[in-house]
């Protein structure tokens, strides 16, 4: 990486932790939303895995989760940082396999990993105001379904990013 392009990466890299962090920072303070919030925050990892690569999506994730961390210092920045921050480069990881039975069976195991976690430990954050009445494996059946279609609007959002804007702002 040359130093111009080392110079677009870390303001690149800045704008668009910005853009994370302020997501975040929303969703935990509004009262709806919060969900949608939290999955437009993990879109600008995308962007930096596209044009800088692997490793600086994993500085992006540390750095976007970190000052979350400090501007946010509240419970509501756990699921940025374990779950949505971190999902751009789960996905890159996983798309790689081969095998699409292989991909979606590892992004589910991490998806209900992290799902179990927040229904365990971070009720008061992720059911704030809701009763469930449902047996607990519809409502796990139900949020697997939003995963995937998460999932499917990520990748769109992937190939809109390459295809269409890309080129337009030739980083």
């Amino acid at each position: 990486m040359n130093n111009n392009n080392r110079v677009k990466g870390i303001a690149l890299g800045g704008i668009l932790a910005a853009f994370a962090v302020i997501c975040v920072f929303f969703a935990s303070i509004l009262p709806t939303s919060v969900l949608t919030l939290y999955a437009v925050s993990s879109l600008f990892i995308s962007v930096i895995i596209i044009e800088f690569g692997t490793k600086a999506g994993w500085t992006f994730y540390l750095v976007s989760s970190i000052l979350s961390a400090v501007l946010i210092p509240r419970l509501e920045v756990v699921p940025f940082v374990v779950f949505f921050g971190i999902y751009g480069l789960i996905k890159f990881y996983t798309e790689k396999i081969q095998s699409r039975i292989l991909e979606y069976i590892l992004k589910f195991a991490y998806f209900n990993i992290c799902l179990l976690l927040g229904l365990f430990f971070l009720k008061e954050i992720i059911l704030v105001g809701v009763t469930i009445s449902a047996p607990i494996y519809i409502v796990v059946g139900l949020l697997e379904l939003v995963f995937l279609i998460y999932d499917y609007v990520y990748t769109l959002f992937i190939r809109f990013y390459a295809s269409k804007l890309k080129p337009k702002l030739k980083i």
